[in-house]
């Protein structure tokens, strides 16, 4: 048996080759994976590469619940899948995230997989109840507490694998334990994004530390630079004119959306984490195009208008020392003890 190791300090971030690549889709790397009997909940399940991944879990056989915090939108944008169920949850809300855990424990059913997969962007300075940023409260802290409170029908999932869907903006900025909720300095909502998402990174590295024992394996990833989701749409139009991607119309140019991924191929790295047998002995390892990304070591150059370049981890986001100083602050914010045992 292949000897199981951490990815602390990235020590796993090689490409397993694993013959999938940007191009590939959901449908590609779902062939020949049977769920049945298999239960996910996928956070921000009902637009963008949430909705693709539910549609792709549910072709394999899986039952999905989605959490959702407009119960309509969600609704409308998944009728018609089969075995799905849709719950009322917000991520910005402590008390419904407890309330969505409590009510899944009750049926004492495993979970075998959660997709961490809902997520704010470019949005300005909001803070939630505790006075925490929000992009940070809603990407990080709400899945930390999620997981949290789903950990032991995780451990009964016998091999649950969590997915937590970063993002290449991890790039911007490392997470500053310094001031975290921009109390001291300026808003800048990029950077805020950046530190949440290499947050994802980090409670990726140690949630895997911590529950592999229990059969329980974490995964990060970036989908990619994907065309038709709604995670921009906070931005305003401004910004993607200035980045060179909108005309003067607001309509984006056609060849940048022809460098861009489909949502069936911005979704394929989730399900493929979530699925794929390859990753059966290995965890805590960030992906990108249904592969184990790289670490970047500064010798990987991005242009941001060819969108394949933009990839690679940054050792900070996948530091061992970083990551247990991410849990220990996350169990402070969020005020519950995530033990993983």
């Amino acid at each position: 048996m292949e000897q199981i190791k951490d990815n602390y300090n990235g020590a796993l971030q090689k490409p397993l080759n694993s013959g999938f690549d940007s191009k590939s889709t959901t449908a590609d790397v779902i062939n020949g994976i049977d769920l049945s009997g298999k239960t996910a909940v996928v956070t921000g399940g009902y637009a963008g590469i949430g909705l693709e991944t539910v549609k792709a879990l549910v072709s394999a056989g899986a039952k999905v619940i989605v959490p959702a915090r407009d119960y309509n939108k969600a609704a409308n944008n998944l009728e018609g899948i089969p075995n799905v169920d849709i719950k009322v949850m917000d991520l910005m809300d402590p008390a419904s995230i407890d309330a969505f855990a409590v009510d899944y424990l009750k049926t004492a059913k495993p979970l075998h997989l959660l997709i961490n997969n809902a997520g704010i962007m470019w949005v300005p300075l909001q803070r939630d109840a505790r006075g925490y940023e929000s992009q940070l409260a809603t990407n990080h802290l709400g899945h930390f507490q999620l997981t949290a409170r789903l950990w032991p029908a995780l451990k009964k999932g016998q091999g649950a694998r969590v997915v937590n869907v970063s993002s290449f903006g991890h790039q911007i900025s490392p997470f500053n334990f310094d001031d975290p909720n921009f109390l001291h300095r300026n808003y800048e909502t990029l950077s805020a994004y950046g530190q949440s998402k290499t947050a994802n990174n980090l409670f990726t590295v140690e949630l895997d530390h911590r529950g592999k024992d229990f059969n329980v394996r974490s995964y990060s990833l970036h989908p990619g630079s994907v065309n038709g989701t709604d995670l921009g749409r906070a931005a305003p139009i401004e910004l993607f004119q200035q980045m060179g991607m909108f005309d003067a119309d607001g309509n984006i140019f056609q060849e940048v959306a022809a460098r861009l991924k489909t949502v069936e191929q911005g979704a394929a790295t989730s399900v493929w984490c979530a699925t794929s047998p390859q990753l059966n002995n290995i965890g805590g390892i960030y992906c990108e195009n249904a592969d184990v990304a790289s670490l970047d070591l500064g010798d990987i150059e991005h242009k941001y208008d060819e969108p394949l370049t933009l990839r690679g981890v940054k050792p900070y986001s996948v530091d061992a020392e970083n990551a247990q100083k991410l849990w220990a602050l996350s169990e402070e914010m969020t005020g519950l003890k995530f033990a993983a045992n």
